[in-house]
């Protein structure tokens, strides 16, 4: 368990850990390329790890330098595994590798931790079954463990209702190798990291807006050629550490390197909408990626907003964070059409609900999100993560800004996407 007190102020630079969903790609593309690719700035997280594990254990090299990485790709000619491949608590691994599996046709079987074993597989696994890939496990292949034989795909058109970047990853990556043109069509254009690091590689995609929302398609058979990847700084690490200098009076935070992808800066946009001090400076861009220095200042209390739902994969991940400057803002905001929320490593409806009434909040529960009425101070409280490192690091922003002691029941599961938080966070609130 971790205590916490209030801090007095939020000062300095940082550079947190890169980007997860860019490390996890990086290596997976690298890996289906043919000649050594060079992966910069990578991020070494257990989510990341295992996707490295998963890649390594079907015949593909990699050589560490420092923070960067060699890997020697495959070309899709990948060696059966003869052991279940672990994605331990990461649903990126699981749902991208089994696109990749899909277009093998050797036997494999995917697995992961306890809370990965609980969160739905099946809308990954039945359009690579239309595409003619063999999946099967759990309550119909929709829980892991999953065994998977692929190859001889057909490319299928798929309408992606829940907008979700991991089920059409997948979907291109097994598209990569199938007869034909696969063909995604979402109501929200979705992360698009896959798509941008794709073309990096040298694939040729189309992609467009129609009346519907959008659409993104590939031609089966195209090769990827090695080449140089950066890792940009993650925003949803960042937004932490943002929250707490917009909360904090006389707070000045520079945060370095930073994707603004217009897909994943959502938590930004709508710390501006709050009316807070944010802005991008040195805007540039490092392969096929948006990235800039954000400045952020405090700039007094910060006034209620709301989240539609055709904004919320913009900032799914950030949502809870977002919860707890919501709370400490003037007036009631509400977050709606976020059900996905319910299905990530913890219910994070629940726990942010239960959690912010824990600090004297008064929040109202909907299916898809919640309503929180802001509050002039949070209460020091027993923080119940349920394992999950976004709840344990968005409360551990909240208990540094609480009245009291807080408590985090299990610090120690932010390892999963950010093993140096604490350590960060101790060096800007000296």
């Amino acid at each position: 368990m971790l205590k916490l007190k209030k801090v007095k102020r939020v000062k300095g630079e940082l550079r947190v850990p890169s980007d997860k969903s860019i490390s996890h790609r990086a290596v997976i593309l690298s890996s289906l390329a043919e000649g050594e690719s060079y992966v910069r700035e990578w991020l070494s997280s257990e989510d990341t790890e295992a996707t490295l594990q998963i890649v390594l254990s079907l015949g593909v090299e990699a050589k560490r330098e420092g923070r960067n990485l060699r890997i020697s790709g495959k070309d899709f000619l990948f060696r059966e595994p003869t052991h279940i491949l672990d994605a331990r608590n990461s649903g990126t691994t699981a749902r991208l590798m089994m696109g990749v599996l899909a277009t093998q046709g050797f036997f494999s079987v995917l697995t992961g931790d306890e809370s990965l074993r609980q969160r739905p597989m099946l809308r990954v696994v039945e359009p690579l079954r239309q595409m003619g890939a063999f999946l099967d496990g759990r309550e119909l292949a929709n829980k892991l463990p999953i065994c998977i034989r692929g190859g001889h795909l057909k490319g299928i058109s798929f309408l992606n209702k829940k907008a979700s970047a991991q089920v059409k990853s997948s979907l291109l990556l097994a598209g990569l190798r199938a007869e034909g043109f696969t063909e995604v069509m979402e109501p929200v254009l979705s992360r698009d990291h896959t798509e941008r690091m794709l073309k990096a590689f040298g694939v040729e995609l189309f992609q467009m807006e129609t009346e519907s929302g959008h659409m993104v398609k590939l031609r089966g058979g195209q090769r990827l050629e090695a080449t140089e990847i950066y890792c940009p700084a993650d925003p949803s690490s960042a937004s932490f550490f943002a929250a707490l200098a917009v909360l904090k009076e006389g707070s000045e935070l520079y945060l370095k390197d930073l994707m603004v992808n217009p897909t994943r800066d959502g938590f930004f946009r709508k710390l501006k909408e709050m009316g807070a001090k944010v802005s991008y400076e040195n805007l540039r861009e490092l392969s096929g990626e948006p990235v800039a220095d954000v400045h952020v200042v405090y700039g007094g209390r910060l006034r209620a907003v709301n989240v539609e739902s055709h904004e919320v994969p913009s900032l799914i991940d950030e949502l809870p964070i977002l919860a707890v400057v919501m709370a400490m803002s003037e007036g009631t905001s509400k977050v709606r059409g976020a059900q996905e929320l319910r299905v990530k490593e913890s219910d994070r409806i629940k726990t942010v609900v239960e959690n912010l009434r824990a600090m004297g909040v008064k929040v109202e529960e909907y299916e898809d999100g919640y309503q929180i009425e802001g509050v002039e101070s949070l209460k020091g409280a027993f923080i119940k993560t349920y394992g999950d490192h976004r709840i344990a690091m968005a409360f551990s922003i909240a208990g540094l800004l609480a009245e009291g002691e807080t408590v985090i029941d299990n610090p120690k599961c932010v390892a999963v996407s950010y093993p140096q938080f604490y350590r960060h966070l101790e060096e800007i609130t000296k």
